[in-house]
Protein backbone atom coordinates (compact mmCIF):
# COMPACT_ATOMS: atom_id res chain seq x y z
CA UNK A 1 0.00 0.00 0.00
CA UNK A 2 1.28 3.42 -0.97
CA UNK A 3 0.29 6.77 0.48
CA UNK A 4 0.77 9.83 -1.67
CA UNK A 5 -1.17 12.71 -3.19
CA UNK A 6 -4.04 11.99 -0.74
CA UNK A 7 -4.71 8.67 -2.49
CA UNK A 8 -4.14 5.16 -1.20
CA UNK A 9 -2.99 2.83 -3.95
CA UNK A 10 -3.46 -0.91 -3.59
CA UNK A 11 -3.35 -3.84 -6.00
CA UNK A 12 -6.97 -3.50 -7.10
CA UNK A 13 -8.18 -0.11 -5.84
CA UNK A 14 -7.23 3.55 -5.57
CA UNK A 15 -9.10 5.25 -2.73
CA UNK A 16 -9.28 8.38 -0.65
CA UNK A 17 -11.55 7.45 2.26
CA UNK A 18 -11.57 9.64 5.38
CA UNK A 19 -13.87 9.39 8.36
CA UNK A 20 -14.43 11.82 11.21
CA UNK A 21 -15.13 9.98 14.48
CA UNK A 22 -16.32 11.31 17.84
CA UNK A 23 -16.25 9.20 21.03
CA UNK A 24 -18.01 10.40 24.18
CA UNK A 25 -17.19 9.26 27.70
CA UNK A 26 -19.77 7.34 29.72
CA UNK A 27 -22.41 9.75 31.05
CA UNK A 28 -20.27 12.62 29.76
CA UNK A 29 -17.95 12.37 32.73
CA UNK A 30 -15.04 14.84 32.63
CA UNK A 31 -12.32 12.26 33.13
CA UNK A 32 -9.85 12.90 30.31
CA UNK A 33 -6.78 15.00 31.07
CA UNK A 34 -3.91 16.15 28.89
CA UNK A 35 -1.79 13.07 29.64
CA UNK A 36 -4.77 10.87 28.80
CA UNK A 37 -5.15 12.51 25.39
CA UNK A 38 -1.44 12.00 24.68
CA UNK A 39 -1.73 8.31 25.52
CA UNK A 40 -4.91 7.99 23.46
CA UNK A 41 -3.16 9.38 20.38
CA UNK A 42 -0.52 6.65 20.63
CA UNK A 43 -3.12 3.93 21.17
CA UNK A 44 -5.35 5.14 18.34
CA UNK A 45 -2.38 5.31 15.94
CA UNK A 46 -1.33 1.74 16.82
CA UNK A 47 -4.85 0.38 16.32
CA UNK A 48 -5.21 2.17 12.98
CA UNK A 49 -1.89 0.73 11.84
CA UNK A 50 -3.13 -2.78 12.65
CA UNK A 51 -6.11 -2.17 10.34
CA UNK A 52 -3.96 -0.76 7.55
CA UNK A 53 -5.40 2.70 8.27
CA UNK A 54 -3.72 5.97 9.20
CA UNK A 55 -4.54 8.34 12.05
CA UNK A 56 -4.50 11.79 10.47
CA UNK A 57 -5.39 13.80 13.58
CA UNK A 58 -6.70 13.24 17.11
CA UNK A 59 -7.77 15.61 19.86
CA UNK A 60 -10.59 16.44 22.21
CA UNK A 61 -11.69 17.72 25.58
CA UNK A 62 -12.45 16.31 29.02
CA UNK A 63 -15.55 14.36 27.95
CA UNK A 64 -14.99 13.48 24.27
CA UNK A 65 -12.37 12.92 21.55
CA UNK A 66 -12.26 13.65 17.82
CA UNK A 67 -10.43 11.46 15.31
CA UNK A 68 -9.77 11.83 11.58
CA UNK A 69 -8.79 8.48 10.08
CA UNK A 70 -7.84 7.49 6.53
CA UNK A 71 -8.81 3.87 5.96
CA UNK A 72 -8.66 1.38 3.05
CA UNK A 73 -11.81 0.09 1.31
CA UNK A 74 -11.83 -3.42 2.92
CA UNK A 75 -12.05 -1.93 6.44
CA UNK A 76 -15.52 -1.31 7.86
CA UNK A 77 -16.05 1.77 9.99
CA UNK A 78 -17.99 -0.14 12.66
CA UNK A 79 -15.23 -2.71 13.09
CA UNK A 80 -12.60 0.01 13.30
CA UNK A 81 -14.65 1.90 15.91
CA UNK A 82 -15.12 -1.19 18.07
CA UNK A 83 -11.38 -1.84 18.15
CA UNK A 84 -10.49 1.80 18.79
CA UNK A 85 -12.87 2.08 21.72
CA UNK A 86 -12.18 -1.34 23.22
CA UNK A 87 -8.38 -1.24 23.04
CA UNK A 88 -8.13 2.38 24.21
CA UNK A 89 -10.41 1.76 27.19
CA UNK A 90 -8.52 -1.36 28.28
CA UNK A 91 -5.01 0.08 27.88
CA UNK A 92 -5.87 3.44 29.41
CA UNK A 93 -7.40 1.83 32.51
CA UNK A 94 -4.42 -0.52 32.76
CA UNK A 95 -1.93 2.37 32.61
CA UNK A 96 -3.64 4.86 34.95
CA UNK A 97 -5.73 2.58 37.15
CA UNK A 98 -7.85 4.39 39.76
CA UNK A 99 -6.63 7.78 38.52
CA UNK A 100 -8.99 7.36 35.58
CA UNK A 101 -12.42 7.88 37.15
CA UNK A 102 -14.57 5.73 34.85
CA UNK A 103 -18.08 4.45 35.49
CA UNK A 104 -17.90 0.75 36.40
CA UNK A 105 -14.83 0.20 34.23
CA UNK A 106 -16.57 1.67 31.18
CA UNK A 107 -14.70 4.58 29.63
CA UNK A 108 -16.71 5.23 26.46
CA UNK A 109 -20.39 5.51 25.74
CA UNK A 110 -21.66 2.72 23.44
CA UNK A 111 -22.72 5.31 20.85
CA UNK A 112 -20.43 7.20 18.50
CA UNK A 113 -20.50 9.74 15.66
CA UNK A 114 -19.08 9.02 12.18
CA UNK A 115 -19.08 11.21 9.08
CA UNK A 116 -17.22 11.02 5.81
CA UNK A 117 -14.57 13.69 5.37
CA UNK A 118 -12.31 14.97 2.63
CA UNK A 119 -12.94 15.32 -1.08
CA UNK A 120 -15.31 17.68 -2.84
CA UNK A 121 -18.56 18.95 -1.27
CA UNK A 122 -21.76 17.04 -1.97
CA UNK A 123 -23.29 19.68 -4.27
CA UNK A 124 -20.19 19.65 -6.50
CA UNK A 125 -20.30 15.86 -6.72
CA UNK A 126 -23.97 15.98 -7.73
CA UNK A 127 -23.20 18.51 -10.49
CA UNK A 128 -20.33 16.36 -11.75
CA UNK A 129 -22.47 13.21 -11.90
CA UNK A 130 -25.36 15.02 -13.59
CA UNK A 131 -23.01 16.37 -16.27
CA UNK A 132 -21.82 12.88 -17.26
CA UNK A 133 -24.66 12.45 -19.75
CA UNK A 134 -25.68 15.78 -21.25
CA UNK A 135 -28.66 15.48 -23.63
CA UNK A 136 -28.74 17.57 -26.78
CA UNK A 137 -31.83 19.81 -26.87
CA UNK A 138 -32.33 19.37 -30.65
CA UNK A 139 -31.93 15.63 -31.13
CA UNK A 140 -32.76 14.40 -27.64
CA UNK A 141 -29.76 12.05 -27.67
CA UNK A 142 -26.58 12.31 -25.59
CA UNK A 143 -23.83 14.37 -27.12
CA UNK A 144 -20.89 12.19 -28.16
CA UNK A 145 -18.40 14.93 -27.31
CA UNK A 146 -19.36 14.71 -23.63
CA UNK A 147 -18.76 10.96 -23.48
CA UNK A 148 -15.35 11.24 -25.14
CA UNK A 149 -16.48 9.99 -28.60
CA UNK A 150 -15.63 12.11 -31.61
CA UNK A 151 -18.47 12.78 -34.08
CA UNK A 152 -18.13 10.95 -37.38
CA UNK A 153 -17.32 13.16 -40.36
CA UNK A 154 -18.86 12.93 -43.81
CA UNK A 155 -17.33 10.18 -45.87
CA UNK A 156 -15.59 8.74 -42.85
CA UNK A 157 -16.26 5.07 -42.32
CA UNK A 158 -17.35 4.45 -45.96
CA UNK A 159 -14.68 2.34 -47.60
CA UNK A 160 -14.28 2.54 -51.39
CA UNK A 161 -14.70 -0.65 -53.44
CA UNK A 162 -11.20 -1.81 -54.11
CA UNK A 163 -10.57 -4.16 -57.02
CA UNK A 164 -9.73 -7.68 -56.01
CA UNK A 165 -6.31 -9.04 -56.81
CA UNK A 166 -5.79 -11.90 -59.25
CA UNK A 167 -4.78 -14.24 -56.41
CA UNK A 168 -8.05 -13.65 -54.55
CA UNK A 169 -10.04 -14.20 -57.76
CA UNK A 170 -8.26 -17.54 -58.34
CA UNK A 171 -9.03 -18.62 -54.77
CA UNK A 172 -12.72 -17.84 -55.22
CA UNK A 173 -12.89 -19.77 -58.50
CA UNK A 174 -11.08 -22.75 -56.98
CA UNK A 175 -13.45 -22.87 -54.01
CA UNK A 176 -16.50 -22.71 -56.29
CA UNK A 177 -15.13 -25.48 -58.49
CA UNK A 178 -14.41 -27.68 -55.48
CA UNK A 179 -17.90 -27.19 -54.07
CA UNK A 180 -19.54 -28.01 -57.44
CA UNK A 181 -17.43 -31.15 -57.81
CA UNK A 182 -18.39 -32.28 -54.33
CA UNK A 183 -22.09 -31.75 -55.06
CA UNK A 184 -21.84 -33.75 -58.32
CA UNK A 185 -20.15 -36.64 -56.53
CA UNK A 186 -22.85 -36.70 -53.91
CA UNK A 187 -25.56 -36.71 -56.60
CA UNK A 188 -23.94 -39.61 -58.52
CA UNK A 189 -23.57 -41.64 -55.32
CA UNK A 190 -27.21 -41.13 -54.40
CA UNK A 191 -28.38 -42.03 -57.91
CA UNK A 192 -26.32 -45.24 -58.00
CA UNK A 193 -27.62 -46.24 -54.57
CA UNK A 194 -31.21 -45.73 -55.68
CA UNK A 195 -30.71 -47.80 -58.83
CA UNK A 196 -29.16 -50.67 -56.86
CA UNK A 197 -32.12 -50.70 -54.46
CA UNK A 198 -34.62 -50.79 -57.34
CA UNK A 199 -32.79 -53.68 -59.04
CA UNK A 200 -32.76 -55.70 -55.81
CA UNK A 201 -36.48 -55.17 -55.38
CA UNK A 202 -37.22 -56.28 -58.94
CA UNK A 203 -35.09 -59.43 -58.59
CA UNK A 204 -36.86 -60.43 -55.40
CA UNK A 205 -40.25 -60.14 -57.08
Amino acid sequence: MENGDDYRRGRHAVSALYVHLVFVTKYRRHVLREEHHAALREIFAAVCEDFGAHLVEAGGEDDHVHLVVAYPPPVSVSGLVNSLKGVSSRLLRKRYGVQLRTHRRHLWSPSYFAASAGGAPLHLLKQYVEAQRVVDAKTGSPRPEVRGVRPQRKGQGVRPNRPKSSASVRRVRRSRLTSSTTRSKRCCFSCSTASMRSSMVSSQT
